[in-house]
């Protein structure tokens, strides 16, 4: 398979822009201590167990706060060997409680720290000496070695935003709403993840944690839906494509004239085997169980371009996941891909048929893939060809 080197990935002495070697000394050496003064980047909650779970502090001694900031890898076109050796250096520092729980000690450390926009300080003493290793989630962020937590302590002052703790403090707002505000004033789906999982929000007796893997989709569920509603009003926009990607994941996204609607085909480059999802304009009823958390995150960024261009369309996405996406790392990949493809200069076509002709060429040159297969299976394709709108009468 040839995929241009801008694209690529593939030559694993690149680890990404600007990266020196002393920050992979940094990674190199850092030490794995059952108890160490580090600072901790994020909570993660597991779900094995529910609903009694794992919460973790994420965090080490001597490490920077780009090992737990997506944007900032894909802004950087970090690769995966560095992303993993990064992850890998962090400990996952547990302790196990119920999902309703609100009065404990070490809960309520975990919520301070997740409310912070900047790495706390902290103290932490283990059950016993962690050893290097990293833990791959097909959903959520790497995490490293795990450990029992004996206990924390909290040596600097959690920076909480205001409006942040405002929302936090409004028992009274439900935890969808609260999500739509933050994001609204700048705060990204990383950091509201973070602080949703824990159980900073929401009705006060509707508070719980809500396991990681699970706030991710439910994080970009919520901001989309929101943004289908804000879109909806914009003029529809022309036929025109987008392709590009990251990590060996690449989009072809395709936008036809009419109201919101959006179909995502994810096909392993190698094998040609797909799975889909597919929602109208009226929205999906049920889950993307074949897509699952996939099928969310490309909306979410599918929808931040609609809103960017003041435009609304429907739209068919198909993602190619090649061999030099070796190892999973989360659905923050797909949004980093789906971003950096929608961000690429766009190709405009003066109908719909010379649009999919392109489509077709791209897919064959950079993957060996015929698409008319994908075409013919397509429910978006069918509506917009057949589907009579209220403007033909």
């Amino acid at each position: 398979m040839k995929i241009p080197k801008r694209y690529s990935g593939r030559k694993q002495s690149y680890l990404g822009a600007g990266v020196t070697k002393d920050f992979t000394d940094k990674i190199k050496n850092v030490k794995f201590k059952k108890e160490h003064a580090g600072q901790e980047l994020n909570i993660f909650v597991g779900r094995y167990g529910y609903p009694r779970v794992n919460v973790g502090f994420i965090g080490n001694e001597n490490i920077d706060k780009v090992f737990d900031a997506p944007k900032t890898w894909a802004k950087k076109d970090f690769q995966i060997p560095l992303i993993t050796g990064m992850r890998s250096s962090l400990i996952n520092s547990r302790f196990k409680t119920q999902i309703k729980t609100h009065n404990t000690k070490l809960l309520e450390k975990a919520r301070e720290v997740s409310l912070s926009s900047t790495p706390v300080d902290v103290e932490i003493k283990l059950e016993k000496d962690p050893k290097r290793k990293i833990h791959l989630h097909k959903f959520s962020y790497p995490t490293g070695p795990a450990a029992e937590l004996k206990n924390v302590t909290i040596t600097s002052n959690p920076k909480v935003s205001q409006k942040v703790d405002y929302v936090v403090n409004d028992t009274d707002l439900k935890a969808a709403p609260a999500l739509v505000n933050l994001y609204r004033k700048g705060f990204n789906e990383h950091y509201l993840t973070k602080i949703f999982s824990v159980g900073n929000l929401g009705v006060k007796t509707d508070r719980k944690l809500v396991p990681t893997r699970w706030s991710i989709t439910a994080t970009d569920n919520t901001i989309g839906k929101q943004l289908i509603k804000d879109v909806s009003k914009y003029p529809s926009c022309d036929f025109f494509c987008t392709f590009g990607g990251y990590l060996g994941n690449f989009y072809i996204t395709l936008f036809f004239p009419g109201p919101f609607s959006y179909e995502l085909f994810e096909i392993e480059a190698d094998s040609g085997f797909y799975e889909t999802d597919y929602e109208t304009s009226f929205g999906r009823k049920s889950y993307a169980s074949h897509c699952v958390g996939g099928y969310y995150a490309n909306r979410l960024a599918i929808l931040e371009k609609m809103k960017i261009m003041k435009r609304v369309g429907s739209v068919l996405s198909i993602r190619f996941i090649t061999d030099t996406y070796y190892q999973p790392l989360g659905v923050w990949v797909v949004r980093e891909a789906s971003r950096k493809g929608l961000g690429e200069r766009p190709l405009t076509f003066a109908d719909k048929e010379l649009m999919l002709k392109y489509a077709l060429g791209v897919a064959k040159k950079y993957f060996n893939y015929d698409l008319r297969e994908i075409f013919s299976k397509s429910k978006l394709l069918n509506s917009v060809t057949f589907q009579k709108r209220l403007g033909d009468f």
